[in-house]
């Protein structure tokens, strides 16, 4: 059977980093921390209230279609990620009406911010619930919104809710519907808002750090929450060579399990199984991956579980490993497909993101994380890990495209 090649034409990116791709791929560079303290919701009684908050957000900016007071906090990331997406991929909702698509958007939280604030109305002795954020909290509309928006009505559309893999579950689901030709093109990705909810629940874990993150650092003491979207945009090479458009990089293949293993623990055999199915769907080999990014938490278990389930599969010597979430926070949902984004432009503009905020590598995490600076490399292939509570797993492989004799 006949299969598409598929592309990645137009990206989507909202961080605490940088907002849009030229910003965000300036705050890859310089190894920009977007750590603040947290202003969305009141940290009084927390020992600390660090977080990854994105500032100067305009939301009319990129929302034209939708009321932007209808839209919760990670719906409008969601929904202007994947305008931004379809602009940059040389497009417009005229074109895509007369195509068939897939909408499909991962969260770890969906509207739990918009949650928050009708549960302190509630507590507060509200009389009845405000209708408005009734509406907003509900979570499909991270991607029936992003419909609505670009007023598609031909597409078929999803909110996955994998937690922290999400984003690469979604990009997946998309790859494998353009692959196969059921749909023309698809607009995919992760959102999510940071929330007073999340925040307590990894503070109870223990694993909130009172400063920052530090990825496979000797002295990491935890995450710290982030938000934000990515949304890429994807077609067939065919259809993105026909209309010369600019082409960031080819998505290779990409491998997904759930092993079920723990509520919140990693499990090293599921993790380094679910790469191996990704390396097989895309037809290569290790030796093949210049880089990979991790997860990359900065907890104790999960960077110990993850860079010795990379060693199992790659042995000794694997591809520098780094963890985008130094710089970013914890995104949840959003995290693998903000993830995706900078492989992309890591491939387009040569260069490896570095993991900041590094002192020294545990012994039991040992990869090169790249510390601290980023440097040029040309990379052909790289890994994009997103793995979450439950044992869900996935890994998406991006290449450089290149023409096929």
């Amino acid at each position: 059977m006949r299969t598409n090649r598929v592309v990645l034409t137009g990206l989507g990116v909202i961080s605490s980093i940088g907002i849009g791709v030229p910003e965000f791929t300036d705050g890859l560079r310089s190894g920009r921390s977007g750590v603040r303290p947290i202003t969305v919701f009141d940290t009084t009684g927390f020992a600390s209230g660090n977080g990854c908050e994105v500032t100067d957000f305009r939301p009319e900016h990129w929302i034209r279609t939708m009321p932007v007071g209808e839209l919760g906090r990670a719906s409008r990331f969601s929904v202007a990620a994947a305008r931004m997406a379809v602009r940059d991929a040389g497009t417009d909702e005229q074109t895509l009406r007369d195509r068939r698509g897939l909408i499909s958007i991962g969260t770890t939280d969906g509207e739990a911010h918009e949650l928050d604030t009708l549960t302190e109305s509630e507590l507060a002795g509200g009389s009845a619930l405000d209708p408005l954020l009734a509406r907003r909290a509900v979570a499909s509309r991270l991607a029936t919104e992003v419909a609505r928006e670009l007023r598609l009505s031909d597409v078929e559309i999803m909110t996955v809710g994998t937690a922290c893999a999400a984003g690469n579950y979604s990009i997946g689901d998309g790859f494998d519907a353009v692959r196969a030709g059921e749909v023309d093109f698809a607009i995919c990705g992760g959102a999510d808002a940071i929330c007073r909810k999340t925040f307590a629940g990894f503070y109870r874990l223990g694993t909130i750090a009172p400063e920052h993150c530090q990825p496979f650092d000797v002295d990491r003491k935890g995450i710290l929450t982030g938000e934000g979207a990515g949304v890429v945009f994807m077609e067939t090479v065919d259809s993105a060579l026909a209309r010369g458009a600019r082409i960031y990089a080819e998505v290779l293949g990409w491998g997904l399990n759930c092993d079920a293993f723990h509520p919140v623990a990693p499990d090293q055999d599921s993790v380094a199984r679910c790469v191996e199915l990704a390396l097989a769907d895309a037809g290569i080999t290790p030796d093949q991956v210049d880089l990979i990014s991790a997860h990359g938490t900065g907890t104790k278990v999960n960077d110990v579980s993850e860079t010795k389930a990379i060693r199992q599969v790659y042995g000794d010597r694997p591809p520098p490993t780094v963890s985008l979430k130094s710089m970013l926070g914890h995104t949840m949902g959003a995290a693998s497909a903000i993830g995706a984004v900078a492989c992309s432009l890591a491939i387009t503009h040569g260069f490896i993101p570095p993991t900041i905020n590094h002192v020294r590598t545990d012994p039991e995490c040992a990869i090169d994380c790249v510390p601290n600076e980023a440097v040029a490399a040309e990379l052909d292939i790289v890994q994009n890990n997103g793995l979450a509570f439950g044992g869900n797993n996935a890994v998406v492989i991006l290449g450089r495209h290149r023409e096929r004799s």
